[in-house]
């Protein structure tokens, strides 16, 4: 059969398309660089895979003898493996010093890919019931529920991804460096600062049940399932579990996967222990993570809170004529919506773009004056923040202050000594220097019996000199201290312990961040627990509390009111306090207590 000439010139040209295609694959592997040196398991593989081959004749084959090597590295002491490990060092080094410096790609990207979408959490908010509101407040994720944004800018969020320093966890933007800190995702998005480390990792033994209860696989858990189980009206432990996992999915915490990392459920095998967890420390580590991932080129999705990152550079860039520049809303979660955020990048385009503005807060960037558009809480413009602070957050300007006089003593605390004024019927506070703006009118020069609301409050740690207002005070401790005592929800039972050698336990309302501290003292039948609140001792604000005591099927329990001090209190102050005999001390001499207060707010109600 003689061929035609249509196949006689397919066939050509598919002959010249073989010779191509051999002559690329000859110049790629002529491009390719030298080989890495293998690591010091490998090494040692081979060795043991040659050992086990001629020992084990029988064995079926190269399968098995690699799982032989695998189990014998696991069990080797590091003395052991030193000699593979030297023998891997050298090559490496060898191969340092001769390889050619790789340069890296240049990357440009345009389009973000991104898992973070707080529209789709926010559609499953709206459908929640108010026992489950409750029940996601009761976790301390009830700021979540106030989210308005729905969507994600996402030209902002990739420029600052590229400005983004994973090695110093800060943001280099309009010429300066900002850094991060879990007290900023506190303060925008409202999660807790403080608190146990949130730890995804554990044997799997102890979640095989939970793994199981979602369907989990190797790649995650589907969000498809998490929503599905989040339209069921029950409000308990399930929904807590999978509230928590699709809200980490979504929006604090996705990955560049579509699913649910399973590693989530070590953490969520407890959830009375939910709000104990310090949500903003491993929502920072884990965008830290996720943004170096992205800047290695390991992965083109970008995982983390990337609406942490807009509405963190919303409140730190002042646009003039901007909706929130000068906003005190904490969290700031709830004063950005569609279209507030719309707002603000028309103004950001007429500036000419992202990047023009000014840097609030101007003290908490490197080598940096501050700036006095955030110096107080109320957003007034007068701050009064010495300069050489370091700052751990974008509203903490009255964290801390500098040449503040010594505390005065319990019985100190009226406003005694003032600067007198220009009219002899008035005078000044001397607590002026703690933001006390008013003025005391006197009669005959008698000052009246009142105390000051802005008296000086003493940090309660031993090693701490700060004093401050109470506002300030509570500022300071959430800051410096976050991890030196425990964040409480009003109305929630919280389980604490003291041990032998502690005197007190500092507590800390997540709410308002009022300072409560936990007392102990010891009597000749057995340990004394008060409970006071720092605060000045002119302050109306009672608060209910009730401690409980446990051993077995018997309990000591106190229901008081607690009484106000400008700090720690030596000894045993004249207030209601609770006798715990000795046998109900844990085996390791601790006690193990039960503490619960209540809202001032909802203690007038009651009591109307």
């Amino acid at each position: 059969m003689v061929p035609s000439e249509g196949n006689l010139s397919t066939e050509k040209r598919k002959a010249e398309d073989d010779i191509e295609s051999a002559e690329k694959r000859k110049r790629k592997k002529n491009k390719c660089p030298t080989p890495r040196p293998a690591c010091s398991w490998v090494h040692f593989s081979r060795e043991f895979i040659k050992e086990y081959s001629a020992s084990h004749p029988e064995s079926c084959g190269l399968k098995a003898a690699t799982k032989a090597a695998s189990d014998a590295w696991k069990s080797m002491r590091v003395e052991e493996k030193a000699k593979y490990t030297k023998q891997a060092r050298e090559l490496w080094d060898s191969y340092l010093s001769t390889a050619p410096a790789r340069i890296p790609k240049p990357r440009k990207q345009t389009k973000l890919v991104t898992r973070c979408s707080p529209g789709r959490l926010f559609n499953v908010l709206q459908r929640l019931s108010p026992e489950q509101n409750a029940a996601v407040k009761s976790m301390g994720f009830g700021s979540l529920l106030g989210l308005r944004c729905r969507t994600l800018r996402r030209s902002l969020c990739l420029w600052l991804l590229e400005r983004f320093n994973t090695a110093g966890c800060s943001l280099e933007i309009c010429g300066m460096c900002i850094p991060l800190s879990p007290r900023d995702v506190e303060i925008v998005l409202g999660l807790a600062a403080s608190g146990k480390d949130v730890i995804n990792s554990g044997p799997d033994d102890l979640i095989v049940d939970l793994r199981r209860s979602y369907n989990a696989t190797n790649h995650g858990i589907s969000v498809r399932l998490l929503e599905e189980r989040l339209t069921a009206p029950e409000a308990g432990e399930d929904f807590k579990r999978s509230f928590v996992l699709y809200a980490l999915g979504t929006l604090l915490s996705p990955t560049a996967r579509l699913d649910v990392s399973p590693s989530f459920l070590h953490f969520l095998t407890n959830m009375d222990v939910v709000h104990q967890y310090n949500w903003g420390k491993f929502l920072l580590d884990r965008l830290v993570r996720e943004v170096s991932r992205f800047h290695q080129g390991k992965q083109r999705a970008v995982g983390g809170c990337l609406l942490f990152l807009q509405l963190f550079y919303y409140e730190s860039i002042s646009v003039e004529g901007s909706h929130s520049s000068n906003s005190s809303v904490v969290p700031c979660l709830s004063s950005w919506g569609e279209e507030e955020i719309s707002e603000r990048e028309k103004r950001q385009r007429e500036l000419g773009g992202y990047g023009f503005g000014e840097v609030i807060c101007k003290e908490r960037c490197t080598g940096l004056e501050f700036s006095e558009s955030r110096g107080q809480l109320d957003g007034s413009s007068e701050g009064k923040i010495s300069s050489g602070v370091n700052h751990d957050s974008v509203f903490e300007q009255q964290a801390n202050q500098a040449n503040v006089p010594s505390l005065l003593t319990s019985n100190d605390v009226l406003c005694g000594n003032m600067e007198v004024g220009t009219e002899s019927a008035s005078t000044i506070c001397q607590n002026k220097e703690y933001d006390c703006n008013g003025t005391l009118n006197c009669i005959d020069d008698v000052i009246p019996e009142e105390t000051c609301i802005f008296s000086p409050h003493a940090c309660p740690l031993l090693d701490c000199n700060f004093t401050g207002s109470s506002e300030q005070l509570s500022l300071h401790f959430s800051s410096k201290h976050w991890d030196c005592g425990r964040r409480f929800r009003y109305n929630i039972p919280l389980s604490v312990s003291l041990g032998v050698n502690e005197q007190f336990l500092v507590l800390q309302a997540e709410e308002d961040g009022v300072l409560f501290l936990l007392g102990k003292g010891i009597e000749s039948l057995g340990n004394t627990v008060i409970v006071t609140c720092i605060g000045p001792s002119s302050s109306q604000d009672r608060f209910l509390y009730d401690v409980v005591a446990s051993r077995g099927v018997s309990s000591l329990r106190l229901k008081s009111l607690t009484e106000c001090f400008p700090g720690r209190v030596e000894g045993l102050p004249p207030v209601d306090f609770l006798l715990i005999p000795f046998a109900f001390l844990g085996p390791s001499g601790q006690l193990d207590l039960e503490v619960c207060i209540w809202s001032s707010t909802e203690l007038g109600a009651d009591c109307t």
